[in-house]
């Protein structure tokens, strides 16, 4: 018998995909995470506060979303559902100086996902990484963290995301 992961290639090969490397490939041909989880699920994505402490930014996550030391960010942790099943915990910093006002208030004041709300400014997502999900709840199969960008390079938008199992169904 041969191991798994000898065979593996060969069912790549072949036309043969787990349901995790369909999830792959389906965020990966868009740039709104939420888009994608909609089209998966078949109904609307609601974002629900996670609660906590809001995490800091690191000098890292600072120099990535190019804002000064002293530039205000925004923190936002949201677990994203579908029809009740939370599909992924977002982990998402952002430049509220980058957003317009309304966008600012929505993202305050309402259930409506980050991609969502943030839409009209056509931004790209760049990732930055698919990794390790031991950094993230348990029942988490597939950790990403990207960047997200407007049409001029500018970055409005740092989030790590943690998809559940329940993706896999």
């Amino acid at each position: 018998m041969r191991p798994a992961a000898a065979i593996l290639p060969a069912l790549l090969l072949a036309g043969c995909t787990t349901t995790l490397e369909r999830l792959e490939a389906a965020l990966a041909a868009q740039d709104s995470a939420t888009a994608t989880l909609e089209a998966r699920c078949g109904a609307k994505i609601s974002a629900t506060a996670a609660g906590g402490p809001d995490l800091p930014a690191t000098a890292a996550d600072r120099a990535l979303l190019e804002v000064a030391a002293g530039e205000p960010l925004r923190y936002r942790h949201v677990r994203l559902s579908c029809k009740g099943t939370v599909l992924s915990e977002a982990y998402n910093w952002y430049v509220p100086a980058r957003l317009t006002e309304e966008m600012n208030r929505r993202l305050d004041t309402t259930d409506t996902p980050f991609g969502k709300v943030v839409a009209p400014l056509g931004f790209v997502r760049e990732r930055i990484a698919a990794s390790d999900v031991s950094a993230c709840p348990g029942g988490t199969v597939l950790r990403h963290k990207g960047l997200l960008r407007l049409s001029d390079g500018r970055p409005i938008s740092l989030v790590i995301e943690c998809y559940t199992r329940a993706n896999l169904h």
